[in-house]
């Protein structure tokens, strides 16, 4: 049987790629917004945030819901959890906690949860019924999940791995009984909502949005990432000039970039 999530483990735990997280915030931060509306946290509710990666979307939350309310950022990476907990801390969020789980399997303490949240952090589940499963299983009675995640590949051109795919390669084929995991594993409305409707949750909708936003060049890929995505030493500089190359589309002078973003935010309810 293969370890429960253990491509994400490793990558989430991988220097390269959690040290480039801060530079990517500039695109999930985007949606944040979105996130909460849908949520849509009361004063004194408690909200768990599944892969909450820096902690922007649990301290946003925690000002919603006040100091009679809590918070609890979920995130399998030691050292953004890290990051998320000296946010918290420097923000004065007193009503965050930040817990070092795998959501698609790990029990967390303080619910029952009133609202399930994420931004981004619910696409790399090898086994998504089941994740959807023991996340429904922390919230009340009627309670409500709310989460962001990317439409289809084609409709976010800035994503890279297309231009690189001769440079890299080919990931792995999951183990039996897994799933693909990645970015744009729930893209595909009707699988997402069916895998909702597997995993007991009632009332599923969702809602497609489009936003552009300007980042630094390094937010989408740099060389540490192109390193960390399976590009030899040799071939480095190859690959970093495409990518050069095909980024001059969305360029906004010698440091920024200009791009789109296509996401989506699914909303359901407890059964």
């Amino acid at each position: 049987m293969a370890e429960t999530n253990e491509l994400e483990r490793r990558r989430w735990n991988d220097e390269r790629w959690s040290a480039a997280w801060p530079k990517r915030e500039a695109l999930t931060d985007a949606v944040t917004a979105f996130v909460l509306d849908a949520a849509a946290p009361q004063p004194g509710e408690r909200v768990l945030d599944v892969g909450c990666g820096g902690g922007g979307l649990s301290i946003a939350a925690a000002a919603a819901v006040g100091v009679h309310g809590a918070v609890v950022g979920a995130d399998l990476s030691e050292s953004i959890s890290a990051l998320a907990r000296r946010r918290a801390e420097e923000a004065g969020a007193g009503n965050v906690t930040i817990r070092l789980v795998d959501m698609q399997s790990d029990k967390v303490s303080g619910g029952p949860f009133d609202v399930v949240a994420s931004q981004f952090g619910v696409m790399f589940f090898d086994e998504p019924v089941a994740a959807f499963a023991n996340i429904r299983a922390h919230l009340r009675p009627g309670g409500r999940i709310a989460f962001a995640c990317w439409q289809s590949m084609e409709r976010n051109p800035w994503f890279v791995a297309p231009v690189i795919a001769a440079f890299v390669p080919s990931p792995p084929a999951p183990a039996p009984g897994k799933s693909p995991t990645g970015p744009f594993t729930l893209s595909d409305v009707e699988r997402t909502t069916a895998i909702l409707d597997a995993a007991g949750f009632a009332e599923i909708r969702q809602a497609a949005h489009e936003v552009t936003v300007e980042v630094p060049r390094d937010a989408i890929v740099d060389e540490a990432q192109l390193v960390f995505m399976g590009v030899s030493d040799e071939r480095l500089a190859e690959a970093q000039a495409v990518v050069d190359e095909y980024m001059q589309r969305f360029a906004l002078g010698a440091a920024q970039l200009r791009v789109p973003l296509a996401f989506q935010v699914f909303a359901a309810a407890n059964r």
